[in-house]
């Protein structure tokens, strides 16, 4: 569930400095996950138990539960969309490749089979320029998978690369950075069927319409409720 709040300034303050301490955890565990590469079942529980373990102490049980399942969420999605890289690139390839086989202007074959070659030499020699980056990018992807590696960037693609292009995105340095920062905070809560008004990290109580946040260990300080703020 996704929601807007209205907060004061001070709890605004505070929510924020609660998502970046965990954004910071966030991006260690997604790192140290990466790091580990393609696991099996086993392998999954006992990475996603050590890391937890360690994230515990710095953040609470639940937060940290919060963090590696979504840091395997994330590898997972990354893992799949290589493969989709690997089809698409494999299928651009073999089009440029049969009409390169093809004479420049004409055609072989007939029917749905037919393939038409280029119009021109210099329409060809740029397909066959394309062919060699399009096989060096497969080769790369196609090494990634077998080694297990992904590529995730924490605030997305997206916007990481809007940051060259500021101009076309209509936002200064200082927006960019706002957005930035914005998308690398982490408040996530898993849900937990069996407790009160959510779980014992974010609970909604919708009669006396609050809601309590627990604060991580090292923001305990700022609580000002028994579980948290």
């Amino acid at each position: 569930m996704r929601t807007r709040l209205r907060v004061n300034g001070t709890d605004a303050v505070v929510l924020t400095q609660v998502g970046e301490l965990l954004g910071s955890l966030a991006g260690r565990d997604l790192a140290a996950r990466c790091r580990e590469g393609r696991l099996d079942a086993k392998g999954k529980a006992q990475s996603r138990q050590k890391r937890k373990k360690t994230l515990t102490s710095e953040s609470s049980s639940r937060w940290a539960g919060a963090i590696t399942r979504t840091s395997e969420d994330q590898y997972r999605l990354a893992e799949q969309n290589l493969w989709a890289q690997r089809a698409s690139l494999a299928a651009r390839i073999q089009t440029i490749t049969a009409r390169l086989a093809a004479p420049v202007g004409d055609r072989v074959g007939t029917g749905k089979k037919a393939v038409r070659g280029y119009a021109s030499k210099s329409e060809r020699h740029a397909k066959t320029v394309r062919l060699q980056t399009l096989t060096t990018r497969l080769d790369a992807v196609e090494a990634d998978l077998i080694a297990g590696t992904v590529h995730v960037v924490r605030g997305g693609k997206a916007l990481l690369h809007k940051r060259n292009n500021l101009d076309d995105a209509g936002l200064t340095v200082q927006q960019w950075r706002q957005q930035w920062g914005a998308a690398r905070l982490f408040l996530t809560a898993d849900g937990e069927k069996d407790k009160a008004w959510g779980n014992e990290t974010i609970r909604w109580n919708p009669d006396e319409r609050w809601l309590e946040l627990k604060l991580p260990t090292a923001l305990a300080h700022l609580a000002n409720r028994p579980h948290g703020r």
